[in-house]
């Protein structure tokens, strides 16, 4: 089975703020650039006209479009991206340099008030993706950066990363990733988000 998942288009006035699962809106034009890109990938290569999307606006948005155009949309609160909490929303400016030290040295267990450990993304990733493992068909899906580095890090066997330094690039607004997912996810790596 495979995983299509493209990155949620640009959202508005997001420019040096710590997004995670602030609720942003994106303008409709974009919205509708990646539903016209999703609809015609569909189209060329013949797969399901399902989309799975997460609750934010930016991706659910997404989804609603191409409901509208036939498609079947499943909102799952597991693909949304990484909670920041007290951090979430805010400009990364406006947050105390000692906590981002503090998180950057301990990049898999640190967690900012009321948010969410990376730990707990990679956790939250892997069983999304284990439960879709045994679907039939293709999957299509519009997520989120964190989100998609965390599934990359997971289908490649790799561990949650204990430094911020070796947390990969995120990939680009409307960019497309793709998984394989017909073999096992790596066992060691169940092992180690326990």
């Amino acid at each position: 089975m495979t995983l299509y998942i493209w990155r949620h288009p640009k959202p508005l006035a997001a420019q040096g703020i710590c997004l995670g699962q602030t609720d942003m809106a994106v303008d409709t034009r974009k919205l509708k650039r990646l539903a016209n890109q999703i609809q015609r990938f569909v189209r060329m290569n013949q797969l399901p006209k399902v989309i799975w999307v997460s609750p934010l606006q930016r991706s659910q948005k997404v989804g609603q479009l191409l409901q509208k155009r036939g498609f079947t949309c499943h909102i799952a609160t597991e693909l949304s991206e990484l909670n920041f909490g007290a951090w979430d929303g805010l400009y990364w400016t406006q947050i105390p340099k000692r906590e981002i030290d503090d998180w950057c040295e301990s990049f898999a267990t640190f967690a900012p008030d009321n948010g969410e450990m990376l730990q707990q993304l990679f956790n939250r990733v892997e069983e999304w993706l284990k439960a879709r493992a045994s679907e039939n068909s293709a999957i299509l899906a519009v997520g989120h950066a964190g989100w998609i580095n965390a599934a990359k890090m997971i289908t490649n066997g790799q561990e949650v990363p204990s430094l911020a330094i070796d947390w990969p690039r995120a990939v680009a607004y409307n960019e497309l990733s793709v998984f394989d997912l017909s073999g096992e996810l790596p066992k060691e790596l169940s092992k180690s988000f326990r």
